[in-house]
């Protein structure tokens, strides 16, 4: 195997009232950076601010970070902390408000640099020369509080660029359970089966080391319990609770050993069509499990854990508990216009084969292969081995 890393933020708070350790930095002036209009409307960009006040540390509030963050959005708020100076940047939202502070950071760091700089893996310069990095989930899904990942789109060529760099995982991530508890339950649902993919595809992973692995299988666990009640009963702390833990377990699994095809899969499809990444990911998964299987042993192992007879049975039993429909032609959030996929499907293909995540999928498949699960996963057809 050579030689492996594991690297993991060097503080995680969790439970409760999380948000309050905020009042313990040293420090003297922080950016917050958030996304659209939630946290402020749910109070809790007040209270961070509030919190962060009462300590000593004076805030600016860098906000608009759109779903899929620009280069654009990135270059303005590494502006705006360039003029303000802070020491401490404070990101809170979903992942995508997380993964543009990552890179606001980077260039307020670092404002000599250009975007297509720091494209390739470890092109990144050193970080934490002006600041250091917090990171504050509302959703239990990317997981971006605990990664070395940042998704940046350049919306004039429609391309998502995939940051890598290992300075980027932040210093400290706070899960505070209120947060994610006004998460709508559609939102609860998609983002919580993707915590599912990142755990299973980390544990199948061919890069899956005995660091890796007990994160992966607790999120399993987790995620099988937690996520049905999280999505009936969104006021269930307890539910919240476990599925924020479950989401940053995943997290460093998956930041460690990478993921597999779904991901592959799930990315170009998003991008093709525009259907919601984990939704994406919860289609597909039970699809690319029984594809998976007669490469990898790593699948009987969880389901002896979990005592369950087959865990992609386990996978689609989730979703249609949380109304997740079993084929992309059965999905109405976007329109699947047959045409469209057939067009679509031989480039589509191509490029989920070429995307980073397949490299650790187990086995060795074929463009082919990821064409005949596309199909399988659009009409609902069982895979072909």
């Amino acid at each position: 195997m050579g030689v492996m890393s594991f690297s993991i933020p060097r503080e995680i708070y969790y439970g409760e009232n999380s948000l309050q350790k905020l009042a313990d930095l040293k420090g003297t002036k922080a950016a917050l950076v958030t996304g659209g209009t939630s946290m402020k409307r749910f109070g809790f960009l007040d209270q961070a601010a509030k919190i962060l006040k009462d300590g000593g540390i004076e805030s600016i509030i860098i906000d608009g970070v759109e779903p899929n963050p620009s280069v654009k959005t990135v270059l303005r708020g590494a502006k705006a902390m360039q003029e303000f100076e802070p020491d401490w940047v404070v990101a809170i939202g979903g992942g995508s408000a997380l993964d543009a502070a990552k890179v606001m950071w980077c260039f307020y760091e670092h404002p000599e640099l250009k975007f297509e700089d720091i494209i390739e893996v470890g092109s990144m310069p050193a970080l934490r020369n002006k600041a250091r990095f917090i990171a504050i989930p509302s959703t239990s899904g990317t997981a971006s509080e605990i990664t070395a990942f940042s998704v940046i789109t350049d919306p004039d060529n429609h391309i998502k660029y995939p940051i890598v760099a290992g300075d980027m995982v932040p210093d400290i991530a706070i899960l505070d359970p209120a947060l994610p508890k006004k998460m709508p339950a559609h939102i609860t649902a998609n983002t919580g089966m993707d915590v599912m993919c990142h755990a299973l595809e980390a544990l199948a992973s061919i890069a899956s080391t005995n660091f890796t692995e007990p994160y992966a299988v607790r999120a399993i666990e987790l995620v099988s319990k937690y996520l049905p009640i999280a999505y009936s009963d969104g006021e269930n702390l307890e539910a919240r609770e476990n599925m924020h833990e479950a989401s940053a377990l995943a997290g460093m699994a998956f930041t460690n050993a990478s993921l597999g095809l779904v991901h592959s899969l799930a990315h170009k499809i998003g991008g093709e069509f525009g259907v919601t990444h984990g939704l994406a990911n919860a289609i597909l998964l039970p699809y690319i499990i029984d594809f998976n299987r007669q490469f990898t042993d790593r699948y009987d192992y969880i389901e002896k854990l979990l005592n369950v007879k087959d865990v992609a049975q386990l996978v689609r039993d989730l979703n249609v508990k949380l109304d997740i429909p079993a084929s992309f032609k059965d999905c109405t959030e976007v329109e699947f216009k047959e045409e469209k996929f057939k067009e679509v499907l031989e480039r589509m293909s191509k490029n989920a084969f070429a995307d980073p995540c397949t490299l650790t999928n187990p086995g060795t498949p074929t463009v082919d292969d990821v064409k005949m699960i596309y199909e399988s996963a659009f009409y609902g057809t069982p895979i072909k081995k």
